[in-house]
This record gives structure tokens, sequence and C-alpha cells, in this order.
């Protein structure tokens, strides 16, 4: 994420917190010129992400406050473990706690919970990849935190890949058809993701000439069936009520990519705290 965009969507994430006003209590309790610090510490243990929008949100309030780090992103940290240790005006520190901690703590839950899926398929092809099912604005931070889980990346957005789904199927008349379509629109050198949700459909799927195909809702049988008849001749990609439970014997199947939605847009959030010592 480069400087620009992260600035921009921490500046209006703070001004949703400050307001016109900025923090009343904070200016009222703590004296203008008052130096000190504070430690994020981890409550529970899991994977941290957003060091770095962490750290930018209080030298956005105030340039003076300096940080030193104790892990990196993608680092597991146990219960009690700090994070970063924060130092300067109290002011600054106090009125980006909240915000800086709303992201700290939910892309350390994404991380943590992408961390759990790929260890259950450990050993297997399959890799973990995100959706585009994210919170709005926040798109870049948390598929970085799906990286920092040790999972992969989707498509960014609609701009970057085709993926070609039910809903266009079923306009364009058939897998064929829309494939078509498709290949017609993007040219050669793009690759093209299309959705069947039947096993009647791979074949129409293969002869279309797609790079990709997403079994969507699949059972186990009808995914091994689905290994077995392409046999490596394109990737093959689970998705649809994936969950801890079935996900290590959905990649025992033998295809290459498991999307879980619930990576991004259901996952729990990590708890981390800033504690400040007592004067």
């Amino acid at each position: 994420m480069s400087d620009l965009f992260l600035d921009a969507f921490l500046r209006a994430a703070l001004r949703e917190d400050l307001g016109g006003a900025g923090d009343l209590t904070t200016e009222a309790t703590v004296a203008a010129g008052a130096l000190g610090g504070a430690v994020a510490v981890a409550r529970q243990p899991g994977i941290v992400s957003g060091i770095e929008p962490f750290l930018r949100t209080f030298t956005l309030l105030d340039p003076r406050i300096e940080a030193e780090r104790h892990v990196d992103d993608g680092a597991r940290v146990e219960a009690a473990s700090p994070i970063v240790t924060l130092s300067g005006p109290l002011r600054g520190i106090l009125s980006g706690e909240r915000t800086a901690l709303n992201l700290l703590c939910r892309l350390s839950g994404i991380a943590t919970a992408t961390r759990g899926y790929v260890d259950l398929v450990a050993g297997t092809r399959a890799r973990i990849v995100d959706t585009r099912k994210t919170t709005p604005g926040m798109r870049a931070l948390e598929k970085a935190a799906v990286r920092h889980g040790g999972g992969h990346n989707h498509r960014f957005g609609l701009y970057d890949a085709i993926l070609v789904k039910d809903n266009h199927v079923a306009i364009a008349g058939g897998v064929a058809q829309a494939v078509l379509a498709a290949r017609n629109h993007a040219g050669h050198a793009v690759k093209i993701e299309v959705e069947i949700d039947s096993i009647e459909q791979l074949d129409e799927a293969l002869a279309a000439g797609v790079d990709s195909i997403l079994l969507d809702n699949f059972s186990l049988e009808t995914l091994r069936e689905a290994v077995k008849r392409v046999d490596g001749r394109v990737t093959l990609e689970a998705s649809g009520g994936i969950d801890e439970c079935n996900v290590r014997a959905i990649a025992e199947t033998g295809v290459d990519i498991i999307s879980i939605g619930a990576l991004t847009h259901s996952v729990k959030a990590l708890d981390i705290g800033l504690d400040i010592p007592m004067a």
C-alpha cells in the first residue's frame, strides 16, 4: 500500500473519531505538554498484522511520537507479549489509541485466522486464498493481513482479473458463451476463471479453454471427481461453505486453491490493548 493511500485512509478514520472538536476528554484531563509512554500488548496468542498503519495513525496526529517495534508483521505472539512501545506527547497517543487499535486488532485477527487455515492444510497442495468480501476502503490492508498469516491473495478487484460467475453465465446463456465473450473482450494475454456449480458444467468449462475453474459448493465426492477429470490441465479452486471442520478434507481432494470469504468478512479481532503506566 502506498503512503499516499494509507495516509488518506487514516486521516478519514481519525476525522470520523475526532470530528471538528477534537478529543474532549483528553484535552480536559491531560496537560498539553505531558510526555509519556504506552505499550501495545497482546491479550491472547495470535499473528500480528497492521503495525505500519498502527504507527502511522499516531505520527499523523503528532510527528513527535516515536515507536519501538518488538515484533514484525507475520510474527506469532503469546498473551502478554509487547508488540510496540510508543513514547512522546500523551495527548497524541490517547487521541489515536482507538483508531490505531481498531486497525491492529482487526488485521491481526485476519492474520491469525488465516494462519489457522494454513496450518490445517499443511502437507497438501492446496493454497488458502482470500476473496473480495472485504471491508470497503480496507481491502489492501486486509489482503496484506492474509499474506502475513501465510495465505495468498485472489484478485484485488474487478479490474485485475476476469472471473466469470454464475450470474454472468446465466445472462450470457451458458458457460461457453460467457467465456467466449470474456476472451474476445480481454484478449489472449488475460487469464480467465469461470465459476461452475455442477459437475456437468466441468467439461463445458474445459472445452471453453479457461485457465482456472472455481468449484462452487461442491461436495467432497464431486471435488474428487473434478480433480480426476481435470488431471492437472487447469487450476481448480474450491469455494463455498468452507470452515475449520472441513477445510482439511477439501484440501485432500487435490484442489489447488481454497478460497475463504470468512477470512475477511466475519473474522474475530485479536484482543490487543494499549497500556499506559500510572503516573
